[in-house]
C-alpha cells in the first residue's frame, strides 16, 4: 500500500548521521562537508516504487557529482520481516546495479525518525549550508520516464547550482511506507 510523506520546514537542518555504507566505510554528515549540494533519498531494495525509479537516480548521481552534489540513499527497513533489504542484499543490489551513489543502512531506524521518513523513496536536498531546500519526489511520473513534465530533484539541483531560489521546493513523495520494527 502506498503512502505519502509528510510536509516538513524547508531551511530545517540537516541531521547528523554516522552509518554504515555498502562500500565498507562509515558515512557521516561531516564525510560531505565540501560537497556543495547533498541529496539524502530513503531507499530500499524491495520497494517498487524504488525500483522505478533507481536508474534515474543513478544517472542523476552520476550527471551531479562532477558538480559538487554528493547522492546519499539510507535503508533504515526492518531486515528480520523484509530480508530482502539486509545489508548484505544492499552490498548484492548496489554492485549488481553498479549505484553511483552511497548507499548506507540505518540499522537502528533513529537517522530515518530524525529525518521524519515515511516512505521510499522520499528525497531531501540540503544546499552547502545544509539548509532544507527539497523534499518529496523524484519526479512527476513513476512508471513512464518519458512521460515526466517535472523532474523535481533536477530542478531543485539545477536552481541551487545557479544560486536561484528551488522553483519547487516540496512535492509529496509517494511509495512504501518505511517498514519499522516492532
Amino acid at each position: 500500500m502506498a503512502i505519502e510523506s509528510k510536509p516538513i520546514e524547508l531551511q530545517s537542518p540537516c541531521p547528523n548521521f554516522n552509518l554504515p555504507g555498502v562500500d565498507g566505510r562509515e558515512h557521516s554528515l561531516e564525510s560531505y562537508a565540501t560537497s556543495k549540494i547533498l541529496l539524502i533519498g530513503f531507499t530500499c531494495n524491495h520497494c517498487p516504487y524504488v525500483q522505478a525509479y533507481e536508474q534515474r537516480l543513478n544517472q542523476l548521481a552520476l550527471e551531479y557529482s562532477s558538480k559538487g552534489v554528493s547522492f546519499v540513499c539510507i535503508n533504515a527497513n526492518d531486515e528480520i520481516n523484509y530480508p530482502d533489504d539486509s545489508f548484505e542484499q544492499m552490498k548484492i543490489r548496489a554492485k549488481k546495479l553498479n549505484f553511483n551513489f552511497d548507499y548506507l543502512r540505518d540499522e537502528t531506524q533513529a537517522v530515518a525518525k530524525n529525518f521524519n521518513a515515511a516512505c521510499t523513496p522520499e528525497f531531501y536536498i540540503y544546499n552547502q549550508d545544509r539548509r532544507l531546500c527539497y523534499h518529496g519526489r523524484l519526479d512527476d511520473n513513476q512508471q513512464n520516464p518519458e512521460a515526466v513534465k517535472h523532474h523535481y530533484i533536477k530542478e531543485a539541483l539545477d536552481d541551487l547550482l545557479n544560486s536561484r531560489p528551488v522553483r519547487t521546493s516540496q512535492t509529496s513523495a509517494i511509495g512504501c511506507g518505511i517498514k519499522w520494527k516492532k
